[in-house]
């Protein structure tokens, strides 16, 4: 009976994308007798040195995906020490892509996996603002990393959505006369509740123009007058409960978001990116 011959799949990340590509390899060998055993997040001397000596006492050979030059030198030197079968899956591709792209590469390890994540949660974090938009599943607030409030009209949406596309989880909720906020609100923590406030005049030619596109009455609707007493109402409730105040007159959607974000960042971490 054939010798089980040992795989060792070395990376400095996951190791998943080169363990795929040698049993996508091994497949062309049908019957044959293997075994791979993958080795993550192998960062350090120490850690190349050990795995080539559990590969010289099981006689193995190595596939490695060492995106450092240092790190894929000493494997080499140690494969040669202690006369073990090794193939740089990753170092020639560098080498050719640098030659082309006239740039150096990063050699961060585990960038793919990053960059799959944080699409990822853009995607989630999108769909989390559709399903939370205007009030929608009040009871899910708490799932919230940002949540937005205030009357109509004062960007609410605009501003959800471009925070999820930056992947925070953001929901909106908005103030109306007369309405109680939902209880869920209380839960979440009042330094990542915002009520966005806008100049009653600006507020009041935004509504007049919205009014006039759906065809709905512009009083008290666009009425100034009424408008002001939506904000004063919605900056009564944000100083009860310790919400933030965040002035939107005259501001893109872009700067809102930017100084929400400033804001937030003092008190938790940033989404991945």
């Amino acid at each position: 009976m054939a010798a089980v011959l040992v795989i060792l799949v070395v990376s400095d990340a996951t190791g998943e994308t080169a363990e795929r590509m040698v049993r996508s390899a091994l497949v062309q060998f049908p019957g044959a007798a293997a075994n791979v055993v993958r080795h993550g997040n192998v960062r350090t001397a120490e850690q190349v040195q050990e795995v080539v000596r559990q590969a010289a006492a099981q006689e193995a050979i190595i596939f490695h995906t060492l995106v450092s030059t240092e790190l894929r030198r000493l494997m080499l030197a140690e494969c040669r020490i202690h006369g073990v079968d090794a193939m740089d899956l990753m170092g020639p591709v560098l080498d050719r892509l640098t030659v082309h792209l006239d740039v150096p590469p990063k050699e961060q390890p585990g960038l793919f996996k990053q960059l799959v994540e944080s699409a990822s949660r853009r995607i989630e974090a999108v769909e989390f603002a559709f399903r939370h938009d205007d009030g929608k599943r009040a009871e899910e607030l708490g799932k919230a990393e940002i949540v937005l409030v205030g009357v109509s009209r004062t960007m609410k949406t605009p501003v959800t959505v471009f925070l999820a596309y930056h992947g925070w989880f953001v929901a909106n909720v908005p103030v109306v006369a007369g309405t109680e906020m939902p209880a869920a609100l209380t839960g979440v923590p009042s330094s990542r509740v915002f009520c966005l406030l806008m100049s009653a005049g600006r507020l009041a030619e935004l509504r007049r123009v919205r009014a006039e596109q759906l065809g709905i009455p512009r009083e008290p609707y666009a009425d100034v007058s009424a408008v002001r007493q939506e904000l004063r109402e919605s900056e009564r409730l944000a100083l009860e409960h310790g919400w933030r105040l965040v002035d939107v007159t005259g501001k893109s959607v872009e700067e809102v978001a930017g100084e929400i974000v400033g804001l937030v960042g003092g008190v938790g971490a940033r989404p991945a990116e």
